[in-house]
């Protein structure tokens, strides 16, 4: 995700496949939008956003990854508004939340699956008709919570993620944020290179054509929040990985515990965790894998309307 080759990859005006992000919703009516704080414990709150409709007909709970914050949910919920409330949360060590010391909490999958159930569990929603939509760093979490809460939503939707230990399926600028020599010496690089990273993450792997921008509210929200409290998400991405293969393990080796229906989503041109990481998954629990063609690592945010027709689907 943080090569210096990447930064003369030129900007387009928007993706060939589907409307620019901040376009879903052009003709209708945006829902009501609210963003505030919530608690998860004394060392912990959250940023989150929620969009209520007027006759909710279940719960949609979006998880981001690396780089993302909320807002890159905003005009997703808008439309899905329309039927269901819409929740979303910055994860600890992004966007507005709480960045706690390393001691006091260990930014490592498995603790984000603990902050996952908080939130569910805090926010008051209905586990039955929940569909949790998760992508990248937020998957893995939702599936190792649902080693231990089976019930904890109707559908999981994940994709774009790696479920298991595959170096050879993954961007070698990640696998060197596993362990030490090289994780040191990459999050010292990705911190160094936050602008570029912010800017051009989501269109590497992508021809020209199929390049697009986030919307400006999503770009300013970013990096006004890449750094907090003295740490960065950079930071707790690198937190993240050092506990990445451990928690990986875990989950490979209690796959016959997952009971929630899961969905697998992926870029076919995803550059950062190839879809053969997701067509390894789909086989091992009996699951089929939507592979769409031309998107990369974001299909939420190259292809909105793909995101919104599955979540609904989710729901019938």
């Amino acid at each position: 995700m943080f090569e210096n080759k990447a930064a003369n990859i030129p900007a387009s005006a928007g993706a060939a496949s589907s409307l620019p992000l901040g376009e879903v919703l052009a003709s209708a009516e945006t829902p009501h939008c609210d963003i505030d704080f919530i608690e998860i414990d004394k060392f912990l709150t959250l940023r989150r956003m929620i969009v209520r409709a007027p006759d909710s007909k279940g719960t949609v709970l979006f998880l981001h990854g690396f780089p993302e914050t909320l807002t890159v949910w905003k005009h997703i919920a808008s439309t899905l508004a329309r039927d269901y409330d819409v929740h979303a949360y910055d994860w600890p060590g992004y966007g507005q939340s709480s960045r706690p010391i390393l001691q006091r909490f260990s930014y490592a999958p498995q603790a984000y699956a603990a902050v996952l159930k908080a939130y569910i569990e805090r926010a008051g929603i209905d586990r039955s008709n929940l569909v949790i939509y998760a992508t990248d760093i937020a998957a893995l979490p939702v599936l190792l919570l649902d080693l231990d809460e089976p019930a904890i939503a109707r559908r999981i939707i994940v994709g774009d993620f790696a479920p298991f230990d595959r170096p050879q399926y993954m961007w070698e600028s990640l696998q060197n944020l596993k362990a030490e020599p090289t994780a040191s010496p990459t999050r010292a690089y990705m911190n160094k290179t936050s602008d570029e990273i912010l800017q051009n993450v989501h269109r590497r792997g992508l021809s020209p054509v199929e390049q697009f921008d986030l919307p400006t509210d999503v770009q300013r929200d970013m990096a006004h929040s890449w750094s907090l409290d003295d740490m960065t998400s950079a930071d707790a991405f690198a937190y993240y990985y050092a506990n990445f293969t451990r928690d990986q393990n875990v989950l490979e080796a209690n796959l016959d515990r997952l009971k929630t229906p899961v969905k697998l989503i992926w870029g076919e041109k995803d550059v950062y965790i190839k879809k053969e990481m997701g067509m390894e998954f789909a086989a091992r629990i009996g699951e089929k894998i939507d592979i769409l063609p031309g998107i990369g690592h974001f299909p939420h945010l190259q292809n909105p309307e793909h995101t919104v027709e599955k979540i609904r689907a989710s729901f019938r």
